[in-house]
């Protein structure tokens, strides 16, 4: 499956209710497991991004639903990059003229 990274951070809402982070996270894994796609890595960060995750999901269409989803409750605000394994990089490099 594709992987995609989610570069995210808190509004000023979601910072006002902090504490309701755990569950938003729950919510967003469930949200990713109904759309078949899958929560790898997670990570609270420091700098630009509050949190950066990993995921799989099927297609792009998938991964943007799964985004739009999540930054639609208003906690947070999302920029989705996919990404390319390191077979898929080689694989990429390969396939040049």
């Amino acid at each position: 499956m594709p992987t995609y990274i989610h570069l995210t951070s808190y509004t000023g809402e979601g910072v006002q209710n902090i504490t309701d982070s755990p569950d938003r996270l729950d919510d967003a894994k469930d949200l990713a497991a109904s759309l078949d796609g899958e929560f790898k890595e997670f990570f609270l960060t420091f700098g630009e991004y509050d949190i950066v995750a990993i995921t799989e999901f099927p297609d792009d269409e998938t991964a943007a639903q799964f985004a739009l989803g999540v930054a639609s409750e208003g906690a947070v605000t999302t920029e989705t990059l996919k990404a390319f394994t390191e077979d898929e990089y080689r694989d990429v490099i390969t396939g040049l003229p």
